[in-house]
């Protein structure tokens, strides 16, 4: 364990912000996490770090960044129609979804490719395609930084929302995930009647599959989005917010078009890219903070933009929403 001071984050976050962290350590092991709560030398202001795909970085990190490197798959237990995998919070999401797929179970091939680790799937309840990863986690294991002691939490315990959980909440920079229990299926289970997966599955002409899904979501993603090696970004920006039925009407009078999915009877969901971009937003760029040209969802740093720059046009962008469409947009991303 080697506690490092003054170390650039460039290397770290998909926006690639050359942002420093005063003190910054990668942890591989987790039986470490009480000498790290117990040792007086590490600064209590801690800040956990996975894949640095959902965070913007607006400022030096003062404390410590402590970068998720636990890797591990196992299997807890499995009957004939289900398995239950422990995944450590440091391994990757997509090579996880792919190892899945190898070993033909399903559940989780609609969210493949999204960036990030294991660790942050249930914190930010990730999503894509008509699945949350909500409807596969059973438990959520952590380091409690306070009580000194691991906990875990089964999928109740979570309290899952869209894009959101008790770790966003009540938890929030309090507990260290260090792995996750899934639930998936040894049957197909296949979901393909979100967006355009049945579309680019008739592209592909190849026959239904875990493998298939996941190829369409591949190619989908990958024509809709950034790549972050290319071009920094952290994927969808903005949630897409959800609003009553009485003000959606209302919405519907002056834009007949208006995209909308009913939440229940009483609200319902407008994407969050279409407001952006009938504010005129998408494809906008100002020095090199701008927003993306396919993707109005997209916030990106075509070279050296700083994280305030991109912080300010994402506020200027709720602004100009919330004054013509009455809607206050929330930002998925992380901000430090």
């Amino acid at each position: 364990m080697q506690l490092l001071q003054n170390i650039s984050l460039l290397p770290y976050n998909t926006f690639g912000l050359d942002v420093s962290a005063e003190y910054f350590l990668e942890l591989k092991d987790p039986t470490l996490l009480p000498d790290i709560s117990n040792d007086t030398a590490i600064p209590q202001n801690k800040h956990i770090l996975g894949g640095g795909s959902n965070i913007l970085l607006t400022q030096p990190i003062k404390g410590i960044v402590i970068h998720n490197c636990i890797k591990g798959i196992s299997t807890i237990k499995e009957t004939d129609s289900h398995i239950w995998l422990q995944i450590s919070a440091g391994e990757l999401w997509h090579e996880f979804v792919m190892h899945t797929i190898g070993q033909g179970l399903t559940g989780i091939e609609n969210l493949a490719l999204i960036p990030g680790t294991v660790g942050a799937s249930p914190i930010q309840n990730i999503g894509a395609y008509g699945v949350e990863v909500k409807e596969v986690i059973d438990a959520v294991t952590c380091w409690h930084w306070e009580q000194k002691v691991f906990i875990t939490l089964n999928n109740a315990e979570c309290q899952f929302g869209y894009r959101d959980s008790i770790f966003k909440r009540e938890l929030k920079d309090k507990v260290f995930v260090s792995s996750v229990v899934f639930k998936l299926h040894k049957q197909a289970a296949y979901r393909t009647s979100y967006g355009a997966i049945n579309e680019e599955l008739t592209k592909m002409q190849v026959p239904l599959s875990t493998a298939a899904i996941a190829n369409a979501v591949i190619n989908i993603r990958s024509s809709k989005l950034p790549d972050p090696k290319k071009i920094g970004n952290a994927g969808s920006f903005f949630k897409n917010p959800t609003i009553s039925t009485e003000h959606f009407e209302l919405l519907q009078t002056n834009y007949p078009s208006i995209p909308s999915y009913p939440v229940n009877d009483t609200t319902v969901k407008i994407p969050a890219g279409w407001l952006i971009e009938q504010c005129g937003w998408k494809g906008y760029r100002k020095g090199d903070a701008g927003v993306h040209e396919k993707q109005a969802l997209v916030l990106v740093n075509y070279q050296h933009a700083s994280g305030a720059e991109i912080w300010q046009l994402s506020t200027d962008i709720l602004t100009s929403i919330k004054e013509r469409f009455g809607i206050l947009l929330e930002r998925e991303v992380q901000v430090w």
